[in-house]
């Protein structure tokens, strides 16, 4: 079981949680080409280790959070409030 430290509702369960993907940049709407896009939309890194990755708190305070996730261990190193700045 992977526990989730929610900052407003302490650890949880992580079927509490969407798990919305990796943290990237999105490109310029204006300036991005297609391939830009493609690779924006369809391509992941998948790497074996440290991610940053977004998820919902969808049964819980609904919060989104960004969290740093081993992903061979499943280890979370922090959790924090999307858009929220440490």
């Amino acid at each position: 079981m992977i526990l989730v430290p929610c900052p407003h509702c302490g650890p949880r369960n992580a079927s509490e949680f969407r798990y919305l993907g990796e943290e990237r940049a999105r490109p310029d709407p204006v300036a991005a080409t297609p391939p830009e896009w493609r690779q924006y939309l369809y391509r992941r890194t998948n790497p074996a280790g440290w991610t940053t990755e977004t998820w919902h708190h969808s049964s819980g305070c609904r919060a989104f959070l960004t969290v740093e996730r081993h992903t061979v261990t499943n280890e979370i190193r922090s959790c924090t409030v999307a858009g929220a700045h440490t």
